[in-house]
């Protein structure tokens, strides 16, 4: 381990860390990656236990956060806080379209990235904290973050003291078609409460669908936008503030040029940074690899998607779609075009897919452990939350319809502060 001279970002304490650990656990004299993690902490607080941060994703780095608050100043109460880039991601050794080519062929650099699951992230967390020296830590999982939390249960419970989870309660069990099967009907009903509010909205999407597909208009980055990925803006639906914060993206849509009525430039900034995987490439390469236990995605949410004509472009009053990835990605991402092959063959891939979890050590689990489950979040069902809650002995649901997926970017003191108690009831 090497660390950063310590150093203070308005009002918190900052150390940077990076680890050596091997691409596969199983083959510690193997090739090695890099790992970067951030710790955090409150200057007026000393010998504080730690507290793993696990982030949303996959492949999202580890938060940057600028100052004391939100969930972090209630944390940093009672712990020092290490943000993790999990592998491949931040400061960590990248993967990306830029460096895959590293590993080899399109097949050598499958098999490099069936390295990159939950499984491998905990191993991660464990070679961490041995080298920390930690006694089992508390971990805090958001989205993705709880489905790595729920790993850690299943295959080192020993390094862990007490879990709290936000919205990331995935299947344990099944094929990733069930997902999608549930999110597409909250998906649904997402949009029309969006356009029940903002009805005006309503013909103006359809209408900058439609428009797409006749009058060619680019995003800064040069390629042309298509009505697939304006539909991609339904990932604002999946928030609290976010959900209105959409509205304030199409009320400008349209400028009146001298071609006539064409897409604005502030508008098309805005999709282009919400629609580009460039910052998170691994994100559409994992996505259902997050899912699949033994048997291979085939690219479920597009199978899915099938069933589900009310999504199409071409349907009469087209609705946003969601987080799901589907193919065409990566034809029109150009962060993502050069991943194409490699994502069909991870897509078909079955082998290297093992076990994320295990049933049978979850239903006997001794972790304190709690979590909150959204009524009506958009990407991690509520019924399959609950019948995954119901798996893991001991485990504490707090529900709530107040808030949606990103709940701790809404009132994160609270609901941390609530899962905290609930651990230590």
């Amino acid at each position: 381990m090497s660390t950063s001279a310590p150093y203070v970002v308005r009002g918190l304490n900052v150390q940077d860390r990076w680890f050596s650990a091997p691409l596969n656990h199983a083959n510690p004299a193997g090739p090695a990656i890099k790992l970067f993690a951030r710790e955090f902490s409150d200057p007026d607080q000393d010998g504080l236990p730690w507290l793993l941060f696990l982030q949303g994703g996959p492949g999202g780095k580890g938060n940057r956060p600028t100052g004391l608050n939100g969930w972090l100043a209630e944390a940093a109460k009672d712990f020092r806080i290490l943000m993790l880039d999990q592998r491949g991601t931040g400061l960590s050794t990248p993967a990306n379209r830029q460096t895959l080519p590293l590993a080899g062929d399109i097949a050598a650099q499958a098999d490099y990235l069936s390295h990159f699951r939950a499984t491998d992230i905990v191993a991660d967390a464990e070679l961490i904290r041995a080298e920390l020296g930690s006694d089992p830590w508390s971990i805090f999982g958001q989205s993705y973050g709880g489905f790595c939390a729920l790993t850690y249960l299943s295959f080192a419970p020993e390094g862990v003291k007490e879990a709290l989870i936000t919205g990331g309660l995935g299947p344990i069990s099944g094929p990733a078609d069930q997902v999608y099967e549930a999110t597409f009907e909250r998906l649904r009903s997402r949009n029309a409460e969006y356009f029940a509010k903002y009805p005006g909205d309503r013909e103006l999407l359809t209408k900058i669908v439609r428009h797409v597909g006749q009058v060619p208009e680019f995003l800064p980055s040069g390629e042309r936008l298509t009505a697939e990925r304006v539909q991609m803006l339904g990932n604002y639906l999946g928030g609290n503030t976010r959900f209105d914060a959409l509205h304030f993206v199409l009320e400008d849509a349209f400028i009146e040029t001298l071609d006539g009525a064409r897409l604005s430039d502030s508008f098309l900034a805005n999709v282009s940074t919400y629609v580009s995987r460039a910052a998170n490439p691994l994100y559409a390469l994992m996505h259902e690899s997050i899912y699949v236990q033994g048997e291979a995605s085939n690219w479920a949410a597009q199978r899915v998607l099938a069933q589900n004509p009310d999504f199409h472009p071409g349907a009469a009053e087209p609705l946003l779609t969601g987080e799901a990835i589907y193919p065409w990605y990566f034809e029109q991402d150009p962060a993502l075009v050069p991943l194409r092959e490699l994502a069909d063959v991870l897509a078909a891939r079955t082998e290297g897919w093992a076990a994320l979890y295990d049933a049978d050590q979850l239903a006997r689990n001794t972790v304190p452990v709690a979590a909150a489950v959204y009524t009506d979040d958009i990407f991690v069902d509520r019924e399959i939350s609950l019948a995954t809650a119901a798996a893991v002995q001991g485990l504490h649901v707090w529900e709530s319809a107040d808030f949606h997926h990103d709940g701790i970017a809404d009132d994160g003191e609270g609901i941390f502060a609530r899962l905290l108690r609930l651990v230590r009831a």
